[in-house]
């Protein structure tokens, strides 16, 4: 029995009843799935007001700024949690017990290690090869090395896939960075914690040992923590979509980071780089702000604002207190870059414009901030937050196989040409 509907007139005549479901939170959706069988279809480019699907993860509601994952509150797991323990409640469903947490971080910890082959596989790319490219074809070709968990309609075998995916993904972003710097690999050390462990893989060498500072060690894991998962955005979807067809895990999340190295979705942090570099001083703000508020100037602030959020990015305000320990733990504070960046949030923050149209700086702006105050380099922001999101992606893989599904098959409006003659015969 249908609780409520909506009544679609066609050329005021023909009526069709519509379903509307109700979630927990947000908004009502209206079931179109028999609009097909009366001959229509929807027309909605980039889905902005489309549901493709029905999730228990994560909710956002960008008017009043609320980021949740399962139901907790972002601000309250970036201070009361960590990563892992994140990785665990989205994939799993719940917070794990004392003894469950210490059992999931045995289990990545041991299985953080890479085959041999992936070295030499990645030996073969390039010099210059961005490290994107090379991270997108090593995930890809997990799957030749990890025959024992790609049935997908085996439980244990997808949870087997979702760890080792956890696991090894700093191990191969932080390969993809030696390689690019011809630095040798680093491996593993399993006695360090998950962000502490990759940024011993991203900056240490045989020839010293390198020492993490707690404060750098609490940013990284919380850059990780704050990129966990963010709803259905471009990647994520796409990861949705791959996996609709019934291909294996690795290709899936190869998928989804192929979509996120567009610089419309996961490049933001570092289009906050280059814009800072393209000020230059702060004696230029005044002439850039002046830009970003002119309709006719291609200039845009990077960093300010966001496609969901109409009011302030929660997951920003966490990454700001990241920064300014970070900055003052690395004495930065008067690095005219850094200075530059603190400059323009607080004018930016004050002016009315920004201030009215609710452009507040998000999380990309921050981030960019303490990679780059931590010496990484800006073509490896992007494979970070690869690395951030990856059990987000697995988490809502796992979701979609785990009930009933359907291939992805979206329509489209065609405008093309109608039935032609062939101009000529033979």
């Amino acid at each position: 029995m249908i609780k409520r509907s909506a009544k679609l007139s066609v050329d005021g005549k023909a009526v069709i009843e519509l379903p509307i479901l109700e979630g927990s939170l947000g908004y009502d959706v209206i079931d179109i799935g028999q609009l097909g069988g009366n001959g229509l279809f929807t027309y909605d480019p980039g889905f902005s007001s489309t549901a493709a699907c029905q999730s228990d993860i994560t909710y956002i509601d960008g008017e009043k700024g609320v980021l949740l994952h399962r139901g907790y509150p972002i601000e309250i797991l970036a201070e009361k949690s960590d990563y892992l323990e994140v990785c665990y409640l989205l994939f799993e469903g719940s917070l794990p017990t004392a003894e469950q947490k210490v059992d999931f971080e045995r289990t990545i910890r041991y299985h953080t290690m890479v085959n041999r082959s992936i070295e030499l596989f990645i030996s073969g790319f390039r010099y210059d090869a961005h490290p994107m490219a090379m991270l997108c074809g090593l995930v890809g070709a997990m799957s030749s090395f990890y025959h024992d968990s790609l049935d997908i309609t085996d439980q244990q075998q997808r949870t087997i896939s979702a760890h080792r995916l956890i696991a090894k993904m700093p191990t191969m972003a932080a390969m993809c960075h030696k390689h690019y710097i011809g630095q040798p690999f680093i491996y593993p050390d399993n006695s360090l914690s998950y962000a502490e462990n990759f940024l011993h893989m991203m900056f240490g060498t045989p020839c010293e040992e390198y020492k993490v500072h707690p404060a750098l060690t609490k940013a990284m894991d919380r850059i990780f923590l704050l990129h966990a998962d963010h709803e259905q955005n471009a990647s994520t979807s796409t990861v949705r979509l791959a996996g609709s067809s019934g291909a294996n895990p690795f290709a899936c999340i190869a998928a989804g980071i192929a979509a996120l190295w567009g610089p419309a979705h996961g490049g933001a942090n570092e289009a906050v780089l280059n814009m800072l570099n393209e000020i230059g001083d702060e004696k230029n703000i005044p002439q850039f702000l002046k830009r970003a508020k002119d309709k006719q100037d291609p200039f845009r602030l990077m960093g300010f604002g966001h496609r969901v959020y109409k009011n302030h990015d929660p997951r920003a305000t966490v990454m700001r207190e990241s920064c300014d320990e970070v900055l003052s733990v690395l004495g930065l504070e008067n690095d005219p870059l850094f200075k530059l960046a603190k400059k323009l949030e607080q004018i930016a923050l004050e002016d009315d414009y920004f201030v009215e149209k609710k452009l507040y700086p998000n999380v990309d702006f921050y981030s960019g901030i303490i990679l780059k105050a931590l010496g990484i380099p800006v073509e490896m922001f992007t494979v970070i937050f690869a690395t951030g999101r990856t059990v987000g992606w697995i988490s809502h893989w796992n979701e979609m196989i785990s009930n009933p599904y359907r291939i992805g098959r979206p329509r489209q409006l065609y405008t093309g040409a109608k039935t032609q003659k062939f101009p000529y015969s033979q």
